[in-house]
């Protein structure tokens, strides 16, 4: 069952999807830094539901953070990383989610928290990448060096070897986003700690093809699975909120309606 909303726990629901998904993203409610109606998860229990559901070749995006108590960073984000590889996965890339002007925090004695981790982990090697590119800062410039190469001790030709600087290059795994504050993002102000759609698509884009299978097992306000619909790929969203799961398929049936 596809292109569903299904409100329920996700460890038990995640059994039936074996070995379907090309994309597993989403972000888990990390150190009670927000309140999820009284919901919790086990870590543990859902991390290996989301391991027998890869596909071989497939990803998983982990968005998540760190609370710090009593002046020190709980560390959970790393911890949960470090689980994900001891179970079979590879840490394929430790991307950072980059906070455009984001709410002021107060802090004593530390700088303004303004990123999110985004652990990028595969199951075996990476099956399906296509890049972002952005472009380069010095697009069509041709290098002045050149390398001489030695022929004899008396005989020296001097080649070119260096080409122009190409128009355009693979994004680095800093991005960045405007928090909440996109016409895309104004349905999930109903959940507490949704992320940016754009941040959704570019995943979804980076790491499947139309017709594969994306599943979010936390999926708040269903920001992954509307990304997903309109990228043309399957979905399957999973939360143990009914409320969230009604804003989702809310969310959903208006993005349907404008297509």
């Amino acid at each position: 069952m596809k292109n569903k909303i299904i409100c329920g726990e996700a460890s038990k629901l995640l059994k039936k999807y074996q070995n379907t998904a090309d994309l597993v993203i989403t972000s888990p409610p990390y150190d009670n830094l927000r309140s999820y109606k009284g919901y919790k998860f086990s870590f543990e229990d859902i991390a290996n539901a989301i391991y027998d559901t890869l596909k071989d070749g497939a990803v998983l995006v982990w968005v998540v953070n760190d609370a710090t108590i009593n002046g020190s960073e709980t560390g959970t984000s790393f911890k949960q990383a470090l689980y994900f590889k001891e179970i079979g996965l590879n840490l394929h890339d430790t991307m950072i989610f980059k906070k455009q002007k984001p709410i002021p925090q107060i802090y004593r004695k530390r700088y303004s928290n303004e990123f999110e981790y985004m652990f990028v982990f595969s199951k075996g090697t990476v099956k399906t990448h296509n890049p972002i590119k952005v472009p380069c800062l010095h697009a069509g410039l041709e290098l002045k060096s050149t390398t001489y190469k030695n022929f004899s001790t008396k005989d020296q030709k001097r080649k070119k070897l260096a080409k122009p600087v190409k128009k355009d290059k693979i994004k680095g795994n800093v991005w960045t986003y405007v928090v909440g504050k996109k016409k895309e993002d104004s349905l999930a102000k109903g959940h507490s700690a949704p992320f940016p759609f754009e941040l959704a698509c570019d995943h979804i884009n980076s790491w499947t093809n139309e017709g594969d299978l994306v599943i979010d097992p936390m999926c708040g306000s269903g920001t992954s699975c509307v990304a997903a619909n309109l990228l043309k790929r399957d979905y399957l969203g999973i939360d143990i909120s009914k409320e969230y799961c009604e804003l989702s398929e809310h969310r959903l049936k208006i993005e349907q309606s404008i297509i």
